[in-house]
């Protein structure tokens, strides 16, 4: 058998096997994308729920989002619009899309966000009456090294702080990255987002630890250690969100009864 005849069978096997072998990843790929699907919406339910404190240990994560009202406002009015739907919206592919979104004008722009969507989608979280328990909020801000997204809750007063976690950061582990500490986490339960008259957003992340005995530690959490970028991108997040141009907007609308 002819050098040639040899290396034109190989590369017809090696052919085939490649062949084979992208056929295979391709029906894989196909076959996973609905379960990935489903996976990727429980685990945003999950996260949702969890920042809210509304999720016990092992509870059924469907089930508990039940109670949970998805509702889309339009940031410019604060009010509730069908201008896309519910159910597919995805507020973050929304602020990336020219057509979706609009440029934060720059003396608003305090967290470095650059655009936002021009619509909002919101849960609210109701008792049997239909009364406003928790509002949960999805929010991002610019880190040391990522974009941190995650969500507020809000008590039904809208001022105090129910939960706060992110569910996707790229920080650096053991500094920026102790976003995601549950301890540190913990602190922003009860704390004031607004100061009396809600004409201000007054939370921080200290610059240090917190002192308990001034007026002010109702508006603050423990600093970051080693990560001052990272606590002053989530303190400009923060501010940004709950000022006029973010959910203020919205939560002066849930204030007037409007929702």
């Amino acid at each position: 058998m002819s050098k040639g005849s040899e290396t034109s069978k190989t590369l017809i096997v090696a052919g085939g096997l490649c062949l084979v072998c992208s056929l295979l990843v391709s029906i894989t790929v196909v076959t996973l994308r609905p379960q990935q699907a489903i996976n990727k919406d429980l685990d945003m339910k999950k996260n949702i729920l969890m920042s809210a404190g509304l999720l016990e240990e092992g509870g059924d994560i469907n089930e508990a989002f039940s109670k949970i009202e998805t509702v889309i406002v339009d940031f410019q009015s604060g009010k509730k619009t069908d201008a896309v739907d519910a159910s597919t919206y995805d507020q973050n592919k929304a602020a990336a899309d020219p057509k979706m979104n609009v440029k934060i004008p720059a003396d608003q722009d305090v967290g470095g966000i650059v655009t936002r969507a021009k619509y909002a989608k919101v849960y609210l979280s109701k008792d049997e009456s239909g009364k406003i328990k928790e509002i949960i909020l999805p929010v991002k801000g610019k880190g040391l090294w990522s974009t941190m997204y995650g969500f507020m809750a809000l008590e039904a007063d809208t001022r105090t702080i129910k939960g706060f976690a992110y569910y996707s950061q790229g920080e650096t582990p053991g500094l920026g990255g102790e976003v995601d500490n549950p301890n540190w986490k913990k602190q922003w339960i009860g704390k004031r987002l607004y100061n009396d008259d809600f004409s201000k957003v007054m939370f921080e992340v200290a610059k240090g630890t917190v002192d308990h005995t001034h007026g002010l530690a109702q508006y603050k959490v423990d600093g970051l250690s080693g990560a001052t970028i990272t606590a002053n991108g989530v303190t400009s997040s923060i501010k940004y969100w709950f000022g006029e141009h973010g959910y203020g907007k919205f939560l002066e609308a849930l204030r007037a009864g409007e929702f």
